[in-house]
């Protein structure tokens, strides 16, 4: 099966940015790849997600301060996060979504998480 590292977190002050990059171990022209995060306490919860055709979507709380993109030949989604906020502070987890070609046998991957703290 295949497998997503998420690599790029750490600490970061209030207002910085941070970029995660998420690599997967095959090719991810047939999923939509996402980014979700998860706080302590709290449930996880989509940040952004990046469909096959490269269309966009993003949590409110995102919009206008983190930018999801894909690079198909590099295997690789990446998360930009800019202004970042005390509030921003979570596990962050890289999502690879298959949607209908479930049906081919693609199966949804889930990486293993980065945390990202955000403090002064």
């Amino acid at each position: 099966q295949a497998q997503l590292v998420e690599s790029g977190g750490g600490l970061a002050q209030p207002g910085g940015s941070l970029t995660l990059s998420c690599v997967c171990s095959e090719s991810i022209v047939s999923y939509a790849m996402g980014w979700y995060r998860q706080a302590p306490g709290t449930q996880r919860e989509l940040v952004a997600t990046i469909s096959r055709s490269g269309n966009t979507n993003y949590a409110d709380s995102a919009k206008g301060r983190f930018t999801v993109s894909r690079d198909n030949a590099k295997k690789a989604a990446y998360l930009q996060m800019n202004s970042l906020k005390p509030e921003d502070t979570a596990v962050y987890y890289c999502n690879a979504d298959p949607g209908n070609f479930r049906a081919f046998g693609f199966v949804e991957l889930w990486g293993q998480g980065t945390l990202v703290t955000v403090s002064s």
